[in-house]
């Protein structure tokens, strides 16, 4: 039974899939319709995309209104961040990091209203996005990954690698 996490948000969530083991590997669902509907994800989801990153990549923090995103670690292990970005919330500017791993299985519900990003912890990190919207360079917006008001605390190893775009947000 598809199980969730709790985490600093009311509105995000950790999901913990269902994993069938055998002696040929494991099978997941990452993503079903009437499971998610019943622990409370109801998005419609209209785009998906995949990232490949090597070890100390860092994208984000990005979000974009009226989007909200179904992140997993097909390869590697990532540290996952979401900030809270809806002027006037409680939690305003508040972060959290969360570990997502190929080995961990868990996803990370990013509702609409959060930025996100992650710094890849490993070489080979393949993430898998399912988002609510489609991408539009036009509406999206960037936090400063070292944003002094958020104050994340990344766990670099060195200098983290990034575009030209987050480096200068």
């Amino acid at each position: 039974m598809l199980t969730t996490q709790p985490t600093d948000f009311a509105e995000a969530k950790i999901i913990v899939p269902d994993v069938y083991r055998d002696q040929r590997g494991f099978f997941k669902e990452t993503y079903s319709k009437r499971k998610y509907a019943a622990i409370g994800v109801t998005d419609e989801w209209l785009q998906d995309g995949v990232s490949l990153s090597g070890k100390n990549v860092l994208r984000g923090m990005h979000y974009q209104p009226g989007m909200a995103k179904l992140v997993n670690a097909l390869a590697g292990e990532i540290f996952d961040v979401i900030v809270d970005v809806r002027e006037g919330s409680p939690t305003y500017k508040k972060w959290q990091g969360f570990h997502l791993s190929a080995d961990n299985h868990l996803q990370l519900y990013v509702p609409d209203g959060f930025a996100h990003g992650f710094l890849a912890l490993t070489d080979g990190v393949v993430l898998h996005y399912k988002m609510s919207a489609h991408h539009d360079p036009a509406t999206e917006k960037i936090l400063s990954w070292h944003d002094a008001t958020v104050g994340i605390r990344w766990p670099l190893d060195g200098s983290p690698v990034m575009s030209a775009k987050d480096a200068q947000a």
